[in-house]
């Protein structure tokens, strides 16, 4: 008898600016076998990006009819922004076998941890401040107040690091992908894990 498991929900989020949109390409480019669910937002398009690929871009109307339905599986406001999650995609992958991988935000993924205890949470951390304010900074999208927002922002998102499973620094985006990969495959080692399935195949009806 053979059993269907279900996939594993994997949550990465860090500050603002310490790579995480970066990282994810970097994976998506290496052919993982982790599912990409993609966010909404209510914030404009930055240079590159696309709709219905890097995020679905909503107005905040749409965002708030989203939340009315029970369409999102957590959602946050960032700096005057919305960001969510659709439901329906993450918990249908799951059920498929899948792993899902959400980046999110910080305050977005203590949400899911509250509704969804069973995710691995993994946490993306700069070298240093100094190196995440050169990164905001290098984007030329950010006014002086809204780095300063960002930073300040950081700083506290931080101190919430000993809420997540795994930290790992972003000093190199080949060296941050190797880790999380490796976060996969532990994760599916788990004895927990390999118990409860054994423990189902010997299962006599």
């Amino acid at each position: 008898m053979t059993f269907k498991e279900k996939g594993l929900l994997f949550v990465l989020s860090g500050p603002s600016g310490v790579g995480k949109g970066t990282v994810c390409r970097a994976l998506r480019e290496r052919g993982t076998s982790l599912q990409y669910s993609i966010s909404v937002t209510t914030r404009k398009p930055r240079e590159g990006e696309r709709d219905g690929v890097e995020y679905f871009f909503r107005t905040k109307e749409k965002f708030k009819e989203m939340i009315a339905h029970n369409e999102l599986l957590e959602w946050a406001e960032y700096v005057g922004n919305f960001y969510g999650t659709p439901l329906q995609y993450v918990r249908q992958t799951l059920e498929d076998g899948k792993d899902v991988l959400l980046e999110i935000e910080v305050q977005g993924a203590l949400q899911v941890k509250q509704n969804f205890p069973e995710g691995i949470f993994i946490f993306l951390v700069p070298p240093s401040l100094g190196e995440l304010k050169k990164r905001i900074t290098g984007r030329g999208t950010e006014t002086n107040d809204l780095i300063e927002n960002r930073l300040s922002t950081a700083r506290t998102e931080i101190d919430l690091m000993k809420h997540y499973d795994y930290v790992i620094e972003n000093d190199q985006v080949e060296r941050a992908c190797d880790r999380i990969e490796a976060v996969v495959t532990a994760e599916h080692c788990k004895q927990s894990r390999i118990i409860e399935k054994y423990k189902r195949l010997t299962e006599v009806d």
